[in-house]
Order: structure tokens, then sequence, then C-alpha cells
């Protein structure tokens, strides 16, 4: 057997090796046919020289863009002096973490549990309610991505559900509220978003055996489409749970931590969850995550034996990070930030709109946007092939973004930069998609 090397491979050695050794992990989807050499800031760049502007903050996380000089600085100081322990050990970094974090949200979320991986935080926050509430049953929205664990996947239904057997019992989908498209309206045509929700649970009342635990949902359905439930409906699906006796668990893996113009979406409703999950924004582009929750439901599944013990629970090289992030979230004042830089985002869309008749909506908070492709604006009608065409468009101009097509809908592209993103940056990133529609559209016809 030939030992592994480190010498650099050639080009085409790379994506042949890619072919031969990569297991393939996004479905349908390639791989950006680029070799990433590095990133700062804003910006990617490729070992053929190409800068691309990264619209997507990485994975949807790199809320301080790539490479944060403070983060820098966390990781290489905390890796030199203690970065993993047996999970039954504490340190400073994660005690620290838990306690700040508490600090930023309203009572009675006092109480954290540190892990890695959005999936892995949800996975644990479905957990504790089974076993707080002795019960089983969970719903979640159509539209959902909650991540690719067991109980986790089992409350997604973006994608994902088919082919790989069963999934956990008592799984139910809730009607995604969607304005652009919605499917119970008003006399007037807009989103009846109540007798939605009546119809909703209903069926779910229908369909439980008696056991419903949780419900689980995204303040902004960032998978399923950028989509915002309007005001007024998270209080009405709160009483929903109350009445039910269910809790209420928010995952704001993408909306956390100064996205949307506060510190959590939720904060706009006015509502308070059982249980909250952060993951994404939390390390900053590296894995942390964090189930937080009250005093009172941490002791009921303490003293009903809790069980979620892994490998990487309260890792202190990533706690530190965590507590950097706060750090500067706080010192540049990056929720004021991202209002302010989220509105001039919105503006540079609308004109974007004005000028092209298959952008057919604009929707989300903050810096996390959605612009929806349509071919048709009366009629709603969505084009795979013309989503496909700007994605393309946009990589070779040196925009990098991210598009959701889902049954039913038109191409969505996800608009999610940093926090950290300047004004001249979104500009570029505008004209660069303002160009990139009009080579797609023309191309079509």
């Amino acid at each position: 057997m030939a030992s592994p090397t480190v010498t650099p491979r050639s080009t085409d050695d790379f994506w042949a090796d890619t072919d031969r050794h990569l297991v393939r992990y996004a479905g349908a989807g390639a791989f950006t046919p680029e070799i990433i050499a590095r990133a700062a800031g804003s910006f990617l760049y490729t070992e053929s020289g190409r800068e691309i502007l990264d619209f997507t903050s990485g994975q949807m996380s790199a809320i301080l863009g790539h490479s944060h000089p403070d983060i820098v600085a966390t990781v290489r100081r905390q890796v030199g002096e203690l970065d993993h322990l047996f999970s039954g050990m504490l340190s400073r970094p994660v005690v620290d973490l838990a306690r700040r974090l508490a600090g930023t949200l309203p009572d009675p979320l006092d109480k954290a549990l540190l892990l890695t991986t959005g999936a892995e935080s949800n996975e644990a926050a479905i957990r504790m309610a089974k076993l707080v509430t002795g019960k089983h049953e969970i719903v979640s929205f159509a539209k959902s991505w909650h991540g690719m664990t067991q109980a986790a996947a089992s409350a997604t239904y973006s994608a994902g559900r088919k082919g790989y057997g069963p999934a956990a019992p008592g799984n139910f989908a809730l009607p995604a509220p969607h304005t652009y498209r919605p499917d119970f309206t008003t006399a007037t045509g807009e989103l009846d978003w109540r007798r939605q929700l009546e119809f909703g649970f209903d069926l779910i009342d229908a369909q439980s055996v008696g056991s419903l635990a949780a419900c689980i949902v995204e303040p902004i359905l960032s998978s399923g489409g950028v989509l915002e439930p309007p005001p007024g409906y998270f209080a009405a699906l709160c009483e929903k749970c109350r009445e039910r006796g269910m809790l209420l668990i928010l995952d704001e893996a993408q909306t956390g931590l100064c996205r949307t113009g506060n510190w959590y979406a939720f904060e706009r409703d006015g509502v308070v969850p059982d249980i909250l999950t952060l993951s994404k924004t939390l390390g900053a582009g590296l894995p942390l995550a964090a189930v937080l929750t009250s005093a009172e439901i941490e002791q009921e599944a303490h003293d009903r034996g809790f069980l979620f013990f892994t490998t990487h629970v309260a890792d202190p090289l990533v706690a530190a990070v965590g507590n950097t992030v706060l750090d500067v979230l706080v010192r540049d004042r990056l929720d004021v930030r991202a209002a302010d830089l989220g509105g001039f985002l919105r503006r540079g869309l609308e004109r974007i709109a004005q000028r092209h008749s298959v952008v057919g909506d604009i929707r989300g908070r903050g810096l996390l946007a959605g612009l929806e492709l349509v071919v048709d604006r009366e009629t709603k009608r969505g084009s795979d092939e013309l989503g496909a065409l700007v994605t393309r468009r946009c990589l070779e101009l040196g925009l990098h973004m991210n598009i959701v097509q889902l049954p039913g809908m038109g191409g969505v592209f996800r608009i999610a930069p940093p926090l950290t993103a300047t004004e001249d940056e979104l500009t570029l990133g505008l004209d660069i998609l303002d160009e990139a529609i009009g080579d797609a559209v023309a191309r079509m016809r």
C-alpha cells in the first residue's frame, strides 16, 4: 500500500481524485467547479487566482466573514492551551459561554448545552422534549430543515425523506405559511394564516395518538425558500402548543445572533420558546452549537436521567471561539449593522426587480434575504433552468449564490452575506446578480 502524501497534485489530478475518492453528499447537487485555496472577509480565492464574493457566508455560518482576525487569534491561542477534554470535564470557556448566552436571552432561558452542529443541537432538543413531556410526537413545518440525524431528519420535510426507510414514528408536518404562494387566502387574496394554522392542527389532532411532545420550527424557513411567518403567527402557534401540553422549540441556526437585525429572530414576535437551538452563526464557521432552556425543564430532564453524552460536548476550543463571536457582535454592534445593511440590500434587490420581470418576490429580514425567480409574475410559474443559469452565470462573474429549488416553487436565492460586509461589497454582489439575471433571461429567449 502506497504511503499517503501531501505533495500538491495537479488540477486534473485533483478532480480525478475527487471523482475517485469523495462521497457525493449533496443529493443531486454537484460540487462547485472551483478549488478554493483561501478565504478572507467576504471573499473566497481560488487556486487559479479568481476572487469570488461569498453571498452565503460559507454554509450560512461565517457571520464575521472568513478568517476574522479576532477568531484567528482566539484559535491560535486556545489550541495551544486547551483544545479538547473528556466530556465530563469542564473549562472556563464553556461556563463563560453558557453564562453569556443566557445573558443575551429573556428569562427563563438560562441553561445551556454546548455541542457541535445544528442537527446535533436539534437532536438533543427533541430528545429532551420527549423525556420531559413523556411523549413522543413531533410537529414541524412542511419545507423545514433541521438536520440529517435521525430525529432532526424525521422533522425535516424540505428534502431527503425518500429512500431511507421509516422516519421516527409520530412526526407530523404543519403547512408552512407562505405569503407569496398562499394556500389559504382571505377575500383579498392574502395568506389567511389563522385558518391555515387551524387546519394544520385539526389534521395533526386527527392523526395524533395523544402523545404530542413538541413543535420544532425555524423563525424564518431558510432552506424552505426564506419564508417568514407573518406577525402574530408565532404567538398563535405558542397557544396551540400550550393547549396540547407541547413544548415549543425554535431552531435559530441561521437567524440567531444578529443576522436578522435582532439578536434573535423570535424577538420580533414577543414569544419565548421553551427550548432554543443555535448552531451555524454561534461558531462563525467553526463547529459550535447550543441548546438553551429553562432551569425548570433542565431539572426535569436531569431528574429523568437525560443523556446526551457526545465526544465533543463542551469542548473548550470552540467555546472560546463562541465567546469571541459574542465579543465582536457586542463591540461592533452587528445587530444594528445587520439591520442597516439589510435595508441597503433590500433596496438594491428591489431595483433589480424593477429591471427584471423574472423577479417574483423579495422577502426575508436583515442580512437573510430571499429573491424568488419566476418566468411569469401573473401565474408565479418557476423555472429550474432559469435558476441554474443565473447561479452559474453569477459564479462565472465572481459571485457565489445559493438557490433553493423545491417542488411547486420557483428558484429562490438565499442571500446571506457576512454581517461584516461593506456597502461596496453588497453593491458589487447586486451588480453581478443584476447582470447574471439579464444574461440568463437573454439566453432563454
